[in-house]
């Protein structure tokens, strides 16, 4: 049944499409939206327009970013040599927060999962090997920090086994324990992340 009208019903299945925003959560958004003054709806409204039309890929990490390369790859401060590898964006926000890291990032966009219909052309793998084979800068590490996962392990075993096949020396790192099994990196705490990437393992 239609309980608030045609606008405000529409409003709300919108709404209910971002992640983890049920009914209830998609029916308090909607009428607080509806509760706001005009001109800050419509600037709102625009900054979703505007972030939709102009967010893209960077071209050498594959983060989100609204120019060619993200401010993390343009910036000179950073180890270029030293590459993490992480499943999403949300996941170099969490190692950025940590202010430890210093090197520069990939972006996977997920991980290797069959029982989803996941393969490895599915995500971020192509442009992280020809990266490593066309870096200007040599690449000394490769930090893999997908999750403590059965998707994240072995998306982490078959990174290891396609950069084995660029005979390039590259050491290849596995962040450690300290990040619990099952976990998702973006909801871990700054120091559990420090303490996994102080404590990487070498992966042979």
């Amino acid at each position: 049944m239609d309980y608030y009208g045609s606008h405000i019903s529409k409003l709300i299945e919108a709404l209910r499409v971002l992640p983890g925003v049920g009914t209830k959560s998609a029916q308090r958004m909607a009428f607080h939206i509806v509760g706001m003054p005009e001109a800050d709806v419509r600037r709102l409204s625009e900054a979703i327009s505007e972030a939709k039309r102009s967010v893209r890929f960077c071209s050498e990490c594959c983060t989100i970013t609204d120019g060619e390369k993200c401010p993390i790859c343009e910036s000179p401060r950073r180890d270029h040599s030293q590459i993490m590898v992480v499943e999403n964006p949300r996941d170099l926000a969490a190692y950025e927060k940590t202010g430890r890291f210093e090197g520069v990032y990939h972006v996977l966009h997920g991980t290797i999962s069959p029982m989803l219909g996941i393969g490895p052309n599915d995500i971020r793998l192509k442009e992280l090997i020809t990266r490593l084979g066309n870096s200007k800068v040599p690449i000394s590490e490769v930090i893999i920090a997908t999750g403590a996962t059965v998707e994240g392990e072995s998306t982490a075993m078959y990174i290891l086994k396609l950069i084995k096949t660029l005979e390039l020396p590259i050491k290849v790192t596995r962040i450690a324990s300290g990040v619990p099994v099952g976990g998702d990196i973006e909801n871990i705490d700054e120091v559990t992340l420090e303490r996994a990437l102080r404590g990487r393992t070498e992966l042979k």
